[in-house]
């Protein structure tokens, strides 16, 4: 059986001196409209998410909360552990919580989100798919067979940001 994993990045944040610290960065009016795109995007493939993992900052709180509305009302778990997580970390907690025949879905920062998702893209020789440096509210979409990350496939990446 396989299982669905979404990597998705937030989505665009205030600059670090609009906020009091990097933790309370929300998003720009344009992050949120990235955001819903990559919504709109991820649920014309026909998504839907039944847990999320999302990083508790403000800015990847506010991304997930742009997802809501399309890919339904997963499970939420936000650990400390994701906040700037790296790719090593993000990789465990994914292993961790995936499960048969359900669809995952990661929120998380830069390096680590994007380091995750070249990572599996190499893997399944589609690296060339994903676009260079994981821009804002980027995802993308892995099939797991068994819910092996070493022989993942791509189904799509979408970066609606340009």
């Amino acid at each position: 059986m396989t299982a669905t994993l979404i990597l998705m990045r937030h989505a665009k944040a205030v600059d670090r001196l609009e906020a009091e610290d990097d933790f309370q960065r929300g998003l720009t009016p344009r992050g949120r409209s990235d955001a819903a795109d990559t919504a709109d995007a991820l649920a014309a493939l026909g998504l839907t998410a039944d847990l999320a993992l999302v990083s508790p900052s403000w800015r990847t709180r506010q991304t997930f909360d742009q997802l809501i509305p399309q890919l339904g009302a997963p499970t939420v778990e936000d650990p400390m552990v994701l906040y700037h997580a790296s790719t090593e970390m993000l990789e465990r907690a994914t292993r961790d919580a995936l499960a048969p025949g359900r669809t995952l879905l990661l929120v998380g920062h830069n390096p680590g989100i994007g380091g995750f998702a070249h990572k599996l893209a190499l893997r399944c020789d589609a690296s060339r798919q994903l676009p260079i440096g994981y821009p804002t509210a980027t995802a993308c979409v892995f099939e797991l067979a068994n819910e092996d990350l070493h022989q993942p496939t791509l189904v799509a990446c979408v970066n609606t940001n340009g």
